[in-house]
């Protein structure tokens, strides 16, 4: 199986902001790409400890991230893979692109959690 970055489906875009999904050999697939300054803190309410509790493993396309976890930090840079356990906030340093995989069904739980909290930002604003 195999897939373009244009035949994934487009889950959010708004600008240079995008996610794309599909699911392959039973997980989820995800090509995203964040602008610098996106701190991902508000969009994880709600779930246990306010952190994305969904595993990712990745590889940074482009740019810089910072992800905060409760008893430290790490930076992710350009042309590293990676790999993040659950409880975990993504900070973007510098416009990134990536391509992550998680375990079926759990990213879609936190992007449905997430895309709940983008609503509820944007009422209240």
């Amino acid at each position: 199986m195999k897939a373009k970055k244009e035949e994934l489906t487009a889950t959010y875009e708004e600008g240079q902001f995008f996610s794309r999904f599909t699911e392959m050999g039973g997980m989820d697939v995800s090509w995203e790409s964040w602008p610098a300054g996106m701190d991902a803190t508000m969009l994880f309410r709600g779930l246990p400890d306010d952190r994305c509790q969904c595993p990712h493993w990745g590889y940074l396309l482009k740019g810089q991230m910072r992800i905060k976890y409760q008893d430290r930090e790490e930076t992710i840079d350009a042309g590293e893979v990676y790999c993040l356990p659950p409880g975990h906030i993504p900070v973007v340093e510098k416009d990134c692109e990536l391509i992550e995989f998680s375990p079926k069904g759990e990213y879609r739980k936190t992007m449905d959690a997430a895309k709940r909290n983008m609503e509820s930002m944007q009422v209240t604003s």
